[in-house]
């Protein structure tokens, strides 16, 4: 078994101590030591970090490109000359283009699955033709509204029909991403892009759908078909939900500027308060139910919360150089406090 150098040594670790407490004869547990063999180098991770690199080069590329004004004007003279088409043609040729990717990635997907990061890499790609295409179509029905929105939500059901097809987290993400996007840009359309919606500014909105998502994924768990995207879409429900409760905590209800400014630190307080309180209770849920993606997030934006209060209320009265003294102090005894936590469970074990 090779497995990196942090994990073999944690195997060879637990080996070791149920040696040592007689779960296993010591012959049994040489015999399991002998089989594990330390990989010099995480090549698994190389990948996944390489294909990263990868994509954000592609799409750093283009984006350089569609900035660059002079190469933006030969980018479009080459693109008439070699596809002076209509938009619908160009979003067929897109479709195509999409498609075939998501068959080369699936077919590689069913031949090796050992190659996951360069699978998904491909997958991505797909996604990213699968925008083109939506985008071209958007250009050719396009009639001057501006309700642009409806083209999310068409993502939303494009990708989602797609992830659930060929059994892809990452697809289902962007279809997650795409009914956020949708829900954002269609109370913005229909408020006629002012600050409020029903009495909500934009991040109160998106309390409110991260909190439906996050519910309907923990509803869905056992769900046959759900539960394989159960973590994904707990994950971006739980980054909709804790991202805006935590622009409510410092911003309010306010969707103006001069309206903020004027308002006194007391009146945000509440949204601190309920920023906190729904940390605590994604905690407890992570703890009652052993979910590490809620527990997670639930203490990490509870620290969030709590240094974002600090700083609030000790920025302008105390000098920096004692506001990170402090901060460095208080992570200084968080890391002491969890180093004895962790020794006092090795010694328990033992």
């Amino acid at each position: 078994m090779r497995l990196p150098r942090k994990q073999a040594a944690l195997l060879q670790d637990a080996i070791e101590q149920w040696r040592e407490e007689g779960v296993l004869p010591d012959a049994q547990a040489g015999q399991l030591a002998g089989t594990i063999e330390v990989q010099p180098f995480d090549w698994r991770r190389l990948a996944k970090y390489s294909f990263w690199v990868v994509l954000i080069c592609i799409v750093t590329a283009v984006s350089s490109v569609l900035a660059d004004r002079v190469l933006a004007q030969l980018l479009e003279r080459l693109i008439e000359r070699l596809f002076d088409a209509p938009h619908a043609v160009k979003c067929v040729g897109m479709a195509i283009v999409a498609a075939g990717l998501y068959w080369w990635g699936v077919s590689r997907r069913a031949q090796d699955q050992a190659r996951f990061y360069s699978n998904e890499a491909i997958l991505f790609l797909g996604v990213l033709a699968t925008a083109g295409a939506i985008y071209q179509l958007g250009m050719a029905l396009d009639t001057g509204s501006g309700h642009f929105s409806l083209l999310l939500l068409l993502s939303f059901v494009v990708y989602g029909i797609i992830g659930v097809a060929v059994e892809s987290n990452l697809i289902w993400v962007f279809a997650i991403a795409s009914l956020g996007g949708w829900m954002g840009t269609e109370t913005g359309y229909m408020s006629g892009w002012g600050a409020y919606y029903l009495g909500m500014n934009f991040p109160l909105r998106f309390v409110l759908f991260g909190g439906v998502l996050t519910a309907c994924a923990l509803a869905l768990e056992t769900h046959q078909t759900a539960k394989r995207f159960f973590r994904s879409t707990l994950a971006m429900g739980l980054l909709y939900l804790f991202i805006a409760l935590w622009i409510m905590s410092i911003f309010g209800n306010y969707g103006d500027l001069h309206a903020w400014e004027r308002a006194k630190q007391i009146e945000l307080f509440h949204w601190s308060i309920l920023f906190g309180l729904v940390a605590c209770g994604s905690v407890y849920h992570g703890l009652k139910y052993d979910n590490g993606i809620t527990k997670g997030f639930g203490l990490t934006f509870l620290f969030i919360n709590l240094y974002t209060r600090f700083f609030e209320l000790f920025w302008n009265s105390i000098h920096k150089a004692i506001i990170f003294a402090l901060l460095g102090l208080s992570f200084w005894y968080l890391g002491t406090k969890a180093e004895k936590i962790w020794n006092l469970g090795r010694s328990a074990s033992r």
